[in-house]
């Protein structure tokens, strides 16, 4: 072969490469940054605004805590159940691109419809932002893996340049949103995190229009697509039935009481499927099967507890943390900056460990990241010992509990996702998966009803005031309920946090001591896998 040949040959098929996943830049697909700078956008959207979301309830529309609460549980859980919708929709009806730009036209609306300082427009903002992040959120992440080819070794690198993006967005967001929100007015931050959003998707398209990513993310059919339903083509279809969920969605939030018969219902569902996925596997796959619900169940628990940071741990650093250079809905960023510190050395750590065969196994990891997010919270009740006699604890216990249930999050979170993947049988894979990110659902769900018990009402008892967990109260936080009534509203108010952090803190450190002891077993029902 001459070398005009050759180089002819490369060339075309460099061009074959470009159709099928787009061109290359810097040792990845040049779509990998237009995707990372899309979703960096995204999250500072969703999370500029879920910094300020609490706090609004709260200080502007004068909900209680109770119903702040609620509603931030429903709103959170939901945003986690609506990607299994729109991830079917995607792959079976209408494609990536399609659902991403429609998913973040719905959120852009969503945040600036939030950022009109009035109830009305409350539950359908909220709405906005569930509907179309189920659009969005699952197809985003799609098409970062269609980049690649399978086998491709610059996979892991280029989620790990993804993941970077999400938590880049996640740090920025509530010190730029909350500073605004907090110091000039709601609407600020609010708007400011829909302007965000609108950022995100220039990146997308301009993405598209590059043709940056090649063939990926287009209608899985374009025949489907084009086939029209009471003179509506698929694409619009879909748009209009997006419109016609936001109400239901909105009255869910707002009769959030009743989100509880939803949780009953997907339950029911989940469960007869993984009934039936059962009696259809092998005894090896079955094992693995049983292990996939262990994790789920274990991750649930991990969030319930987490997703603190949200709702109560935000209200406790208004109330009771003698804030330092960041307001209390910038203390959000706390944990993204972390994770930014730590996710290399981590990785780096999991590689050294495996070549010298002492990477500790899946379940082994899950243990420990339950048992370190129990010690975080262990040192957020702790704080209460050094209170001031404002009933301000110190910021420095605030910093190292998130550090530490930081740390419980990187033992755990990326572990459980890696580790569904590979143990789900093969044609379930997609459904496990799913079944997996609905932890979140849950989590978010009993996130919800925790974060309630920190509500202080005078002349209620405690339910960690006395007994075994009114021991340990008393030996962590240094406070009795009657001690911190007796001390003014505030101390009321401390103890009402402190007791619960300090309860859930030992609870879930026990059910993490607990899940390193039966290691054992789940690792026996992996059947190989680590």
């Amino acid at each position: 072969m001459d070398d005009t040949q050759f180089t002819n040959d490369v060339v075309d098929n460099e061009k074959e490469l470009d159709a099928l996943i787009g061109p290359q830049a810097f040792g990845h697909p040049k779509g990998l940054f237009y995707l990372f700078f899309a979703e960096l956008w995204e999250r500072f959207s969703f999370y500029g605004m879920r910094a300020l979301l609490v706090l609004y309830m709260t200080k502007e529309l004068l909900f209680d805590d109770t119903m702040s609460y609620g509603i931030y549980a429903a709103y959170g859980s939901l945003v986690y159940a609506t990607p299994l919708i729109g991830g079917y929709i995607a792959d079976k009806l209408i494609g990536y691109r399609k659902s991403i730009m429609l998913g973040g036209i719905l959120m852009a609306l969503g945040h600036f419809v939030l950022s009109i300082e009035h109830p009305v427009f409350f539950y359908g903002s909220l709405a906005l932002l569930i509907v179309g992040n189920g659009l969005f959120k699952p197809n985003i992440s799609s098409m970062v893996g269609g980049l690649y080819k399978e086998g491709d070794n610059r996979r892991d690198a280029g989620f790990t340049i993804f993941y970077m993006g999400i938590n880049l967005g996640a740090f920025i967001a509530p010190l730029i949103c909350g500073y605004l929100g907090e110091e000039f007015g709601w609407h600020y931050g609010f708007g400011l995190a829909g302007i965000g959003m609108l950022v995100g998707l220039i990146f997308f398209y301009r993405g598209t229009k590059d043709n940056v990513f090649g063939d990926i993310g287009l209608p899985p059919s374009q025949e489907l697509y084009e086939k029209k339903t009471l003179g509506l083509n698929m694409g619009n279809m879909i748009t209009v039935l997006s419109f016609i969920a936001v109400p239901i969605f909105a009255i869910i939030v707002w009769q959030y009481e009743y989100e509880s018969y939803l949780v009953y219902l997907l339950s029911a569902v989940i469960l007869g499927v993984v009934i039936y996925i059962m009696t259809t596997v092998s005894a090896v796959e079955r094992g693995r099967l049983i292990v996939i619900v262990y994790f789920t169940i274990l991750a649930s628990l991990f969030w319930a507890i987490f997703e603190q940071a949200g709702s109560s741990l935000t209200t406790f650093a208004d109330r009771n943390v003698e804030l330092s250079l960041l307001s209390a809905s910038q203390t959000n960023s706390i944990n993204p900056g972390f994770i930014i510190l730590l996710a290399i050395p981590f990785s780096w750590m999991w590689t050294k460990l495996s070549a010298a065969r002492k990477n500790p196994s899946s379940p082994v990891k899950f243990g420990i990241g339950l048992a370190l997010l129990g010690l975080g919270f262990l040192i957020f009740a702790l704080s209460a010992q050094s209170a001031d006699s404002n009933a301000l604890t110190p910021m420095s216990y605030l910093v190292i509990g998130y550090g530490v249930l930081t740390i419980g999050e990187l033992f755990l979170s990326p572990i459980g996702l890696s580790k569904v993947s590979e143990l789900s049988p093969a044609k379930f894979v997609s459904f496990l998966l799913g079944v997996w990110f609905l932890s979140s659902f849950y989590g978010h769900f009993f996130a919800g009803g925790i974060a309630k018990l920190t509500s202080s009402e005078k002349g209620s008892e405690n339910i960690f005031a006395s007994g075994f967990f009114g021991d340990i109260v008393e030996s962590v936080t240094g406070m009795t309920q009657s001690g911190a009534e007796a001390a003014g509203d505030s101390f009321s108010q401390l103890y009402s946090y402190v007791s619960v952090y300090a309860s859930f803190g030992v609870i879930t450190i026990a059910v993490g001591l607990f899940a390193i002891l039966i290691s054992p077993i789940m690792k026996k029902l992996m059947h190989g896998i680590r």
